[in-house]
């Protein structure tokens, strides 16, 4: 038996109860969700099928792409069902499902952003050795590595939580089955539980600031202005990214709970599940003009042109 009440399934609370914005949402919703499929598959695709961008950077990237994806799709098509069917329950078992995976991909998702500020740290800071060090082999070993531990993660975190008894209150006020808001329906200490997610949260937030520390130390010692905007433009864009994501994980997992409210909750689950998946392709191909027009190409291939039909 996994939890230790008679809570069979939970009611995920969402944004809004009023039925007339319902459609509204619904069609947001969808859009962003659409767009988002398509900018992450047109990164992939454009990195795969051109030899130019098989390089560290772009494996890197393509990855980051396809766990945007998944991060999406392991919350978003859930409220697409509850907003069309009005039903926004999900079974106890289901809801510990969508966490363990929703804690894969995030977790995931914060590895690869770790080791992207490590093959930018190598670069600006050792570029002398950065072939030797980030070699091809090691940068699938760090990929593979990052998808062990996040599954290794999520599984000590599914663990812990099903160890907890639930009060009667089932109500979720999130659109997700989210660890945070699953920690405060239990009737017991849940201190376990968040120091877990604290220290892991600390340490991995750490490495990416000493990793920037030292980046913009190297940079601040390169002589000249041009070389100085070049060591900058290799690594703004992975900059914008990581204070987006870890702004709003810290955010909500490491400051203390008794400083939060559900709606900011909301709101912040909003930036790292839905908003961050559809910024990042624009993100990395606007700060890269080669990426941009071989994106372009790879739209001109995908779409037939008219005349090929008459």
């Amino acid at each position: 038996k996994l939890n230790k009440t008679n809570i069979l399934e939970f009611i995920l609370l969402g944004f809004s109860d009023d039925l007339a914005k319902q459609p509204v949402l619904f069609s947001l919703l969808l859009s962003i969700y659409l767009t988002t499929m398509i900018g992450n598959l047109l990164i992939i695709l454009t990195i795969v099928s051109n030899d130019h961008f098989h390089s560290r950077m772009y494996f890197f990237l393509s990855n980051l792409s396809l766990i945007d994806l998944c991060l999406s799709s392991t919350t978003v098509p859930k409220m697409f069902a509850d907003i069309q069917t009005g039903n926004p329950t999900i079974s106890f078992n289901g809801c510990l499902i969508q966490m363990y995976m929703f804690l894969c991909f995030s977790g995931l998702e914060t590895l690869l952003l770790s080791i992207m500020s490590y093959d930018r740290f190598v670069a600006i800071c050792l570029p002398m050795y950065y072939l030797a060090i980030m070699t091809p082999k090691f940068c699938a070993l760090l990929v593979v590595s990052s998808w062990i531990f996040a599954i290794f993660r999520a599984q000590i975190h599914t663990i812990l939580l099903v160890q907890l008894p639930f009060c009667e209150d089932n109500k979720i006020p999130q659109f997700f089955c989210d660890i945070g808001a699953l920690l405060k329906l239990s009737c017991s200490d849940t201190y376990i539980n968040e120091l877990f997610i604290f220290i892991e949260g600390g340490l991995v937030v750490f490495c990416i600031l000493v990793s920037y520390i030292l980046i913009g130390y190297a940079i601040i010692r390169i002589p000249s202005a041009t070389g100085k905007c070049k060591a900058f433009s290799t690594c703004s864009s992975h900059i914008c990214v990581v204070l987006l994501f870890f702004g709003t994980i810290i955010d909500v997992y490491l400051c203390p709970s008794t400083t939060r409210i559900a709606e900011r909750d909301k709101a912040a689950a909003v930036m790292y599940t839905v908003v961050i998946p559809l910024l990042n392709p624009f993100i990395y191909s606007l700060r890269n003009g080669n990426l941009r027009g071989a994106i372009r190409k790879t739209i001109q291939r995908c779409i037939p042109r008219s005349e090929n039909f008459h």
